[in-house]
């Protein structure tokens, strides 16, 4: 019996009034610091914003870093201020992550988006000097020709003094040079089959005919109009489609260089396969010393391509660039059935020296 209570160990003595109990090795420790952990929901919502904000991160910064940087990211700068939906959903799901730094990176996301797509407000130019002529230019692409007699018709109804075409096969050229053979006489062309030939139609006379070497036809010209020479170029570089990338910069680069060595007046009208978020299209604004006709009268967002399929349109990469002696009075965008390319319409006056 003695043995059995040696064994129990003695009870503590009871703990004096005010007297605090030391913990010991059982006590539980106190909750760590820091973010609770997350539940499968927020986990989830968290996991589902980063991957919607990772896009237009990477595109965002590329626009804000002046550079179309290369395969995905030069084809989604196309889709710039549309980013601002998955942005947005992306700082709804980081909320409801109760995700605080995930949050504050969903803001700024889509802050970048939002001022990224600035540049699509209005380029205040004011022009100067009289008022020598008024000049109406329509930029089509007819896509292989298909929207050659809906160009024509347009033609008919808006006649304009000067009509860039492009992807303007020989029987779209033969079409259309017959068919205005009094309106507009002169042109100036690329003369191939498929979306190689372009031409510049013109009521103007023309001299110096050139072209920019392409894969797809890019013909100019010197017009006299008004007797003010004013130099002419049809943009049509390569799309920046995955593996062409470095070919549709070297186009659009010559475009560029092209419109560094003007001298006088110019107009440079097309299809660029390039929106004014791409960096190598405001180059060939900066080079030339241009400014997008669209932009100056806040319709640089309206889009021109894809005209035709399941989706709607929703990027402009048909353009009318003008110098400064230009004053832009308006500009439409017009369908044209059988392409996949909305017109371009934009009223013009050319301007003396004041």
């Amino acid at each position: 019996m003695d043995r059995v209570l040696a064994a129990v160990p003695a009870p503590e003595p009871a703990p004096e009034p005010g007297a605090v109990r030391p913990h010991g090795p059982l006590t539980s420790t106190p909750p760590a610091s820091g973010p609770p952990p997350l539940r499968p929901r927020h986990r989830f919502a968290a996991w589902a914003a980063g991957l919607l904000l990772a896009g237009p991160a990477v595109v965002a910064g590329s626009r804000l870093l002046d550079t179309d940087a290369t395969t995905p990211v030069t084809q989604f700068l196309s889709l710039l201020p549309w980013l601002a939906v998955p942005a947005g959903l992306g700082l709804v799901l980081a909320a409801a992550a109760r995700r605080r730094a995930l949050s504050l990176a969903a803001v700024v996301v889509l802050g970048a988006v939002a001022w990224s797509s600035l540049p699509s407000t209005p380029r205040a130019v004011v022009p100067h000097g009289p008022p020598l002529a008024r000049v109406r230019v329509i930029a089509s692409n007819v896509e292989f020709g298909q929207g050659t007699e809906a160009l024509a018709g347009l033609v008919r109804r808006e006649r304009p003094q000067l009509v860039f075409v492009s992807e303007c096969d020989r029987a779209c050229q033969n079409t259309l040079t017959t068919a205005f053979a009094d309106e507009l006489p002169h042109y100036a062309a690329v003369e191939a089959d498929g979306s190689v030939g372009s031409v510049v139609l013109s009521s103007f006379p023309l001299r110096d005919w050139r072209e920019i070497p392409a894969t797809m036809g890019m013909p100019g010209a010197t017009a006299d109009i008004a007797g003010v020479p004013v130099d002419l170029q049809l943009a049509h570089p390569m799309p920046p489609i995955p593996g062409q990338v470095p070919l549709w910069k070297r186009e659009l680069g010559r475009v560029a260089d092209v419109a560094a060595r003007r001298t006088g007046p110019a107009l440079v009208a097309g299809d660029f396969n390039a929106s004014q978020d791409h960096a190598a299209f405001r180059e060939v604004l900066t080079a030339g010393h241009l400014s997008d006709a669209a932009r100056s009268t806040g319709a640089s967002r309206t889009p021109t391509w894809p005209a035709e399929g399941p989706l709607p349109p929703f990027v402009q990469i048909d353009h009318v660039l003008v110098s400064d002696d230009f004053g832009v009075r308006d500009v439409r965008f017009l369908d044209v059935a059988g392409s996949d390319h909305r017109a371009v319409l934009a009223d013009l006056d050319l301007r003396g020296e004041r």
